[in-house]
């Protein structure tokens, strides 16, 4: 920890200004008067912004993952309405921060409060107040996943057991907050935006669409950003207006969000309820799963909002076989703050809704919840295995890591410990989860270049944040070519440079940017081995690469050095009959389909009797995320989302009240994880490789925000059945579990 990390706020640039919003104090409200008249006339303001002064700029697009999606208007600056607390009304520009603030005290505004809708089962109801009016309804998704007779399953089941869901929303409680700043240069004509994004090359795209400012005159730069976790994924309606801005001021215009601004307006996380059933035969194996979903997607509709949704619907399977389901989803608009992908992104809703009902399966039959889970796991000789979803699964053996993981976690002993404390009266649990997580949607782009000097360069599409691709696109770019990791420079996060990219999220960096890494540097292995055979004198099949070039074979010699490689492709004569000069390539890879992670969780956790509180005690996970690069940026990324599922499970949760206000503003209220909250988990793994990209890998990013919150529930659910329990909403606070107990 060296403290030398360039974040946007850090990025200094002369003649700055600062932007300020006046947001909303309302959930839902109508507009009645705005009057900033005197914010204009106060000291250093520069320009005041509200919505009538950018009728010209369009919108944000989301992506549609459903067909006839209903998207809502989205303005940059509420519109006659505010629909959420936080929703900007007034940009002030000034001088300062401080002026930029005390401007925004002179703005008057004066609003008719209307009824607030929180969740989306209320927002569609019949007599629900309409978000927004020009839609005529709440509703803006409905999908459903249909497969097999599962009426027909249902009558029959010796058993069907149900449970309800309602997944708390959670902030992605990123070390550093959104922010943005753009410089606009007129002579050029091109303007530069400083963003913390997961995404350059959509921001741009996003910004260029909005402002109606021509994209290839764009340069999108995410400097060092600290986390995303999803929420950086989206582009912001307040960062879109900083980029007008530069252009419409000609200034530098900068905005950094403030903590209480960063959990009011950057989208939340999970929000949607789900009702579960499960029918079961009498020996114990699923004949059919039945789910209705309903997500509160908030005031707007953002990029990817929809994909939370898809993929609660898709995942729901889990790891089993399940011969038959109906599940059917909806989304709906509520006068809540947007939610959208955060870690996991509708992977873990879908896993646990199974998870839960497979535990309350095995009680109803009386089964060990190991014992109804080996029974139903996708057998290891299945793969590729096709789901009641129409997911592919591409490779993997289910029965061997979850065999595995109760080895590993003693699960036998942990039983017998449990009998043994209860009859001591103490309140301990033991809970299961497996789990699969999809990743590797889409495509990425790699360059590789061997500059003149020797020295590589690797220019990469994603977008680190943290996840270490300056040390794992190295690695493979070095074990391709040969040469040590420390003659590579890795570059991203420029959309200057790059030929074009799609960003990291959802587990797919090292799956498709690493593999077109790959694929480029063994273009240019093989050219180099041409361009090696002529400065050799050699056939090309005599030649062989060594660490740091090549050699004629059983002559060694004979060498060629790449740096001397290097020096006859950029000399542009002598170059052997047909090769072009330079020696780089830029490989756009496209996985054929999704990579498949999976694994099984085993959680124990004890419960104060006087107090309520549930302390997870111990973790131990298998992991099988196919071919690891680098085993330690592997398990920090197994760390980081272990933290998060346990944070969400025990912890977290963003609270509204009945008109909307948001009550968890601050960090003094909202309850983020530490590293001191949790045990050190035991983590074990399994290398399952993908046949769908040349590396073998597969997705590591999301998994314990998948395993943990079923397992953790499934064992204070264990704990507490006793009492009559058979389930808890996260967070598992301690006022829930004590009003269980007592």
């Amino acid at each position: 920890m060296t403290g030398g990390g360039r974040y946007v706020d850090d990025i200094a640039v002369p003649g700055v200004l600062h932007v300020h919003f006046v947001r909303s104090p309302h959930g839902h409200a109508r507009i009645v008067r705005l009057d900033t008249g005197a914010a204009r006339r106060a000291a250093g303001v520069v320009a005041v912004m509200s919505a009538g002064d950018i009728k010209h700029l369009g919108q944000p697009a989301a992506n549609a993952f459903f067909p006839d999606m209903k998207i809502a208007p989205f303005p940059l600056l509420a519109d006659g309405a505010v629909r959420f607390v936080g929703e900007p009304i007034v940009a002030i520009v000034a001088e300062s921060l401080p002026e930029a603030r005390d401007a925004a005290d002179l703005v008057d505004i004066e609003y008719e409060p209307l009824a607030a809708v929180l969740d989306a089962e209320s927002a569609q109801a019949a007599a629900a107040p309409i978000v927004h009016q020009s839609l005529g309804t709440n509703r803006a998704i409905a999908g459903a996943w249909r497969a097999g007779d599962a009426a027909a399953a249902f009558a029959a089941a010796a058993r069907v057991v149900t449970v309800s869901v309602d997944q708390t929303r959670v902030a992605a409680v990123t070390m550093e907050p959104r922010g943005c700043m753009a410089r606009y240069d007129t002579a050029a004509d091109e303007l530069t935006v400083w963003l913390g994004t997961q995404a350059p090359f959509r921001a741009r795209g996003e910004i260029a669409s909005v402002i109606g400012f021509g994209e290839h005159k764009i340069r999108v730069i995410a400097p060092d950003v600290g986390g995303g976790f999803g929420a950086k994924g989206t582009t912001y309606r307040d960062e879109i207006l900083v980029a007008w801005l530069a252009v419409f001021l000609r200034r530098p215009v900068k905005w950094i969000s403030t903590r209480t601004e960063d959990l009011m307006t950057t989208q939340h996380g999970r929000g949607a309820r789900a009702r579960g059933e499960l029918a079961v035969t009498a020996d114990g194996k699923i004949a059919g799963l039945r789910a209705r979903i309903a997500v509160a997607l908030g005031s707007q509709l953002v990029v990817n909002g929809a994909g939370p949704v898809r993929n609660h619907g898709r995942t729901m399977p889990g790891a089993y076989v399940v011969p038959a389901v109906d599940i059917q989803a909806t989304a709906a608009y509520t006068t809540t703050n947007s939610t959208g992908p955060y870690r996991g992104a509708g992977r873990p809703e879908g896993v646990f809704v199974i998870e839960r009902l497979m535990d309350e399966a095995a009680h109803a039959l009386g089964l060990d919840p190991a014992d109804i889970r080996r029974r139903n796991l996708v057998p290891a000789g299945a793969f590729p295995y096709r789901t009641s979803t129409g997911q592919v699964y591409d490779s993997g053996n289910y029965p061997a890591a979850f065999e595995r993981a109760l080895t590993l976690a003693e699960y036998g002993r942990q039983r017998a410990e449990q009998a043994r404390a209860r009859a001591r009266g103490h309140v301990v649990g033991v809970g299961l989860a497996a789990y699969v997580e999809p990743s590797a949607a889409g495509w990425e782009s790699g360059t590789v270049r061997i500059e003149r000097t020797g020295v590589v360069t690797v220019v990469t599409g994603s977008s680190a944040h943290g996840q270490g691709h300056e040390t794992t696109w190295a690695q493979i770019a070095a074990d391709a070519l040969g040469v040590p990791p420390e003659s590579i420079r890795v570059r991203h996060g420029d959309t200057q440079g790059t030929p074009q990219g799609v960003g990291t999220f959802g587990s797919r960096s090292t799956v498709l940017g690493g593999s077109a890494v790959f694929r480029a540097a063994t273009e240019v292995r093989e050219k180099g081995g041409r361009l090696a055979a002529s400065l050799l004198e050699a056939a090309p099949a005599d030649v062989v690469p060594v660490v740091g070039g090549w050699e004629v074979r059983g002559v060694p010699g004979r060498r060629a050095t790449w740096a001397q490689v290097a020096d006859l492709a950029y000399r542009g004569t002598g170059l052997p009959k047909g090769e072009a000069p330079g020696l780089d390539a830029t490989v756009f890879f496209n996985a054929e389909s999704e990579v498949w992670s999976f694994g099984t969780c085993v959680a124990t956790v004890a419960i104060d009797r006087d107090t309520g509180r549930v302390t997870l005690t111990r973790c131990v996970w298998v992991d099988d995320a196919g071919t690891i690069i680098n085993p330690l940026l592997a398990e920090a990324q197994l760390h980081g989302s272990y933290a998060q599922g346990a944070g969400q499970a025990l912890i977290e949760g963003i609270v509204y009240d009945a008109d909307g206000q948001l009550l968890t503003a601050s960090l003094m209220d909202y309850a983020a994880p530490r590293a001191d909250d949790f045990p050190e988990p035991v983590i074990g793994e399994m290398h399952t490789p993908s046949p769908n990209n040349p590396l073998g890998a597969k997705g590591v990013g999301e998994a314990g925000c998948i395993a943990l919150p079923p397992a953790i529930v499934n064992a204070v659910v264990d704990a507490l059945r006793p009492w009559g329990c058979t389930h808890v909403d996260m967070p598992l606070t301690s006022e829930k579990v004590w009003r269980i107990l007592h």
